[in-house]
């Protein structure tokens, strides 16, 4: 693990200074450091995916536990720079790209990289991070949405991110991402963390967080995809009544012409808000939505 002292001589013997644009904030207090990978309990047949690996901090320990570590950076130089100092690690694999093909995916070249470290090692996939702020969101709704699905993620994200991850029905925090985390496992922040455990220091708190895959949870789900679409048609007119949302289906869900039909089997009173479901109601609602797709197109 790297020093406050000893990233900013890296980043200036690259002539090179933090890009906020990019989201780089270094977390530099290394005893939280340590504390982020003590959470995780990390294997030596796991598999890890640090997204914004600066210049290797965080991934020089992740390697000493880690079966193999996916360390990804954007930054042209700062990839340049883990690469280098992470070159006697042979099990850590630095990809300079985005992390994301589009805001909806994960990069095709990490998903890849995932799949084929998953061969080799049998263990559990982690996102482990200090997450860009820019994003923190995306990220961790795509790796619960698509496969390779992460088993684990131990992050660190804006306090506001973190309070929206773990936002329950009614709060003003209550959204997409709190409801599909929680359908599919548990959220905790384990701790906030002020400004000053980070260089260069953000303008707000940040928050580390835990999220735990439960098997039980995540099997109840028919089609994940089609939770990600109930969800969002319902929550992006958050205020409206359910039957009233109905109006602006798209995708799969215009297969769907029975809605109050949907209402009524999931127990859920089409007059309410979609701020007002709980996570399972969403879920029941999406489950019967792929029976009724399912049965029309005789799947």
């Amino acid at each position: 693990m790297q020093t406050k002292q000893q990233i900013q001589q890296l980043l200036a013997s690259a002539g090179v200074s933090p890009n906020k644009r990019l989201g780089q904030h270094f977390l530099i207090d290394l005893n939280l450091m340590r504390l982020l990978i003590d959470f995780a309990q990390i294997h030596n047949n796991d598999v890890v995916l640090e997204v914004g690996c600066g210049t290797g901090s965080l991934t020089e320990a992740l390697a000493d536990r880690a079966g193999k570590v996916i360390a990804v950076e954007l930054d042209h130089t700062l990839a340049k720079i883990a690469k280098k100092q992470l070159a006697d690690n042979e099990n850590v694999e630095v990809l300079q790209t985005d992390i994301l093909e589009n805001k909806n995916t994960i990069s095709v070249t990490v998903k890849n990289a995932i799949e084929s470290a998953l061969k080799q090692y049998p263990g559990r996939f982690l996102l482990v991070s200090n997450l860009p702020y820019n994003v923190a969101s995306p990220v961790m709704l795509n790796l619960v949405k698509e496969a390779p699905a992460a088993e684990f993620m131990y992050v660190t994200v804006q306090k506001e991110v973190a309070l929206r991850m773990a936002a329950r029905s009614g709060s003003p925090d209550y959204g997409i991402l709190s409801i599909l985390l929680d359908t599919i496992g548990d959220i905790k922040i384990e701790r906030t963390l002020k400004p000053t455990v980070f260089w260069p220091q953000p303008q707000v708190d940040s928050a580390m967080v835990s999220f735990v895959r439960k098997k039980e949870k995540a099997d109840q789900i028919r089609n994940t995809e089609l939770l990600s679409e109930v969800v969002n048609l319902f929550m992006g007119h958050r205020r409206k009544m359910l039957k009233g949302c109905t109006k602006f289906v798209t995708g799969k869900l215009t297969q769907i012409n029975h809605w109050a039909e949907i209402f009524e089997r999931s127990f859920v009173d089409s007059h309410n808000r979609p701020e007002q479901l709980q996570p399972e109601q969403f879920l029941a609602i999406a489950n019967l939505c792929y029976e009724d797709i399912k049965s029309e197109n005789n799947l």
